[in-house]
């Protein structure tokens, strides 16, 4: 039996007076991303060592001179993952590395600009809500965002000691189908083009001046 078979029609609500979708019948598997769990973690780094791969220029004039620092992407790389269940909790203590790619911007000796990449790792170690077991395993994922505005050259191992505040939020999740109810497809409407309005305003001017002319007293 399919999941389009098992189902009964004495659940549907039917069509809602007045509303011209009358499709909430249908039911719909969808794909999608579920999430059991998130939170969000907040810190500033502190004398955060950062060192440069892929130096563009290749060869810069040492020394550098920090510009700024960025990530990359939305996207932490989750590794060393470990979930231990606690005892007649729902909860289980989440232990993960995770690394942040960042853009790293400086000026070198001459002056040039320069760009070359790093990684920012946090050690995180929470308590999480995870589902039961299950044949389909749940995967520990993160999006990450930071930002470094001010940071020092190490001349002696050419890398920069920085500031960083990072935002990274962790989630317990799992690739599952959904049925939902569905009022059908989606009815798209034309895209309203630009366009820019040179006589906008001075079209919407009277044609003569509007008043009398007289001077009240």
């Amino acid at each position: 039996m399919s999941f389009f078979s098992n189902f009964s029609s004495d659940h549907c609500p039917g069509p809602i007076t007045g509303n011209p979708m009358t499709g909430l019948c249908e039911k719909v598997c969808i794909q999608a991303e579920k999430i059991f769990d998130a939170g969000i973690i907040q810190t500033r780094l502190e004398n955060y060592t950062l060192t440069l791969t892929d130096l563009t220029p290749a060869e810069p004039t040492y020394p550098l001179t920090f510009v700024s620092a960025r990530s990359l992407t939305g996207t932490g790389t989750v590794s060393n993952v470990s979930v231990e269940r606690q005892p007649d909790s729902c909860c289980a203590r989440v232990q993960a590395t995770i690394t942040i790619p960042v853009e790293v911007v400086y000026t070198d000796a001459t002056g040039a600009e320069g760009k070359a990449t790093a990684n920012i790792t946090l050690n995180e170690d929470v308590l999480m809500f995870v589902p039961s077991a299950s044949v389909m395993p749940f995967t520990v994922t993160a999006v990450a965002s930071c930002v470094s505005p001010e940071g020092t050259f190490n001349e002696s191992n050419q890398t920069f000691t920085v500031s960083a505040c990072v935002t990274c939020i962790l989630k317990v999740a799992m690739q599952v189908e959904l049925l939902v109810p569905a009022y059908g497809y989606c009815a798209i409407p034309p895209a309203q083009e630009y366009s820019q309005e040179v006589c906008s305003g001075f079209f919407e001017l009277p044609l003569y001046p509007q008043g009398n002319g007289c001077c009240k007293k």
